[in-house]
């Protein structure tokens, strides 16, 4: 659910001069809404998954855990109770007609009319170069970026590795030799972000719960572990920018 609905967002924002009408801004507040009360059970399921990585055989001896078993299984009661939820079923409702038939896709007036009649593959090689110059610029400063910048950083990185999947059979096929190759090293670049970005909300969690009086036996990344992926990321960053997939 989560990487649909991401991919769903992604097409909405990388699509927004088009799609942009009285009942975006709605649509938009609840994906979001939906992708955050999905996100803390996610959070929780890695978690546990690296705490149990630690004692595999005897799971259960591990201390603490019984604690961090319960918060998740409260969390999957709660999300169980939202998506049979009457909010739930308004935004599926709502989303899967705005998609289809909003008021987006009839505006009348000169700019709208324009936007929609632009070539999808001239429009998608433009917005591809935008975003992946952002995401450079942005990875400049990647070592001096805190966990929430560079979890900015990692979504970004997130939304051009989707778009590009979802591009590809625009681009000819010797064009798209490049986007391949870009792909390979976003993808690097994500599972690097991805890491540390799950590190970093596993010590939220686990403050959470010692504030709590709960013992976390959540192991973190030490300076070197964080280092390295840092370097990782940053290798990939410079390579896709000698690549300039989407500039000539």
């Amino acid at each position: 659910m989560r990487i649909a609905l991401t991919h769903l967002r992604t097409s909405i924002v990388f699509f927004s001069p088009m799609v942009a009408d009285p009942l975006y801004p709605q649509i938009r507040e609840e994906l979001k809404w939906l992708n955050r009360e999905t996100g803390e059970v996610r959070d929780l399921d890695v978690a546990i998954a690296r705490i149990t990585a630690s004692n595999p055989v005897h799971p259960q001896a591990i201390p603490g855990l019984q604690t961090w078993l319960k918060k998740r299984a409260e969390g999957h009661r709660r999300l169980a109770r939202l998506l049979r939820s009457a909010r739930y079923r308004r935004l599926m409702e709502q989303t899967l007609a705005w998609v289809e038939s909003g008021p987006w896709c009839t505006k009348r007036s000169k700019q709208a009319a324009k936007e929609r009649a632009r070539p999808i593959a001239d429009y998608g090689a433009s917005k591809l170069g935008q975003w992946e110059q952002k995401l450079l610029r942005k990875s400049r400063r990647l070592v001096r970026l805190d966990a929430r910048k560079r979890h900015r950083l990692r979504l970004l990185n997130k939304k051009l590795t989707y778009s590009i999947e979802s591009l590809k059979e625009l681009f000819e096929d010797k064009e798209f030799a490049k986007q391949k190759v870009a792909l390979k090293h976003l993808r690097k670049a994500q599972r690097s972000l991805g890491q540390l970005n799950d590190n970093a909300r596993g010590q939220a969690l686990a403050a959470a719960l010692r504030r709590d009086g709960v013992e976390t036996p959540l192991q973190f990344f030490g300076a070197k572990r964080e280092k390295n992926l840092l370097q990782a990321t940053q290798s990939a960053y410079r390579k896709l920018a000698k690549l300039k997939p989407f500039r000539n």
